[in-house]
């Protein structure tokens, strides 16, 4: 009798500790404000990027082409990410060609990564592909300007408080003459309490 209440005791037990460690999952809007760490999250990496694209665009450089009645051609080259964090550049360059595109006041052109696939694709083209609907080498847009910049932090930690301050550069340069048209930065100060010292 000890021996079967012993074992159903050890049962209960069981049942308590797994439904403690079950896995909840909730679905929210894909554009929730959602921070769990302080750390750069999709809220920063998309706000920051609306908001550099909108003062980018309202910058005197662009009344050139508003007189020209035509629309600059741009690339996103490489941001640079010298912050403290592992920060996905990546998904903050959609950002800013996804605002940059939507503002429906410039034309883009590939960035060098995906360049390199579609002459890729050109290529097997040339070899596969009917004459009629083959796209031939050298048609290429150019373009006339190119945004890079950088994305640096300070971190200021006392135990487990931590101010953690980001800034994001962006510059737009002429591809030609190299000048710089615009540039613009964004800054986001975070106050952090962990229980954890590490930042």
């Amino acid at each position: 009798m000890i021996r079967f209440k012993t074992e159903i005791c050890s049962a209960a037990l069981a049942v308590v500790m797994l439904s403690g460690c079950a896995t909840k999952v909730t679905r929210v809007t894909s554009d929730s404000t959602i921070d769990l760490t302080g750390k750069w999250n999709d809220t920063d990496s998309r706000l920051v990027a609306e908001e550099m694209v909108k003062d980018a665009l309202a910058g005197a450089w662009y009344a050139k082409y508003i007189v020209e009645k035509r629309a600059p051609t741009v690339v996103v080259s490489e941001i640079k990410n010298k912050s403290h964090e592992h920060i996905s550049t990546e998904t903050f360059i959609n950002d800013i060609q996804r605002a940059l595109t939507n503002s429906g006041k410039v034309e883009f052109v590939a960035n060098k990564t995906e360049r390199n696939q579609l002459r890729e694709e050109k290529a097997d083209q040339s070899t596969h592909a009917s004459v009629g609907s083959r796209k031939d080498a050298g048609e290429e847009s150019g373009a006339e300007l190119m945004m890079i910049g950088e994305m640096n932090t300070i971190v200021d930690q006392d135990g487990g408080k931590a101010v953690v301050f980001y800034q994001v550069n962006l510059e737009l340069v002429n591809v030609e003459t190299h000048k710089k048209l615009w540039i613009g930065d964004k800054k986001i100060k975070k106050f952090v309490e962990r229980s954890e010292t590490k930042f």
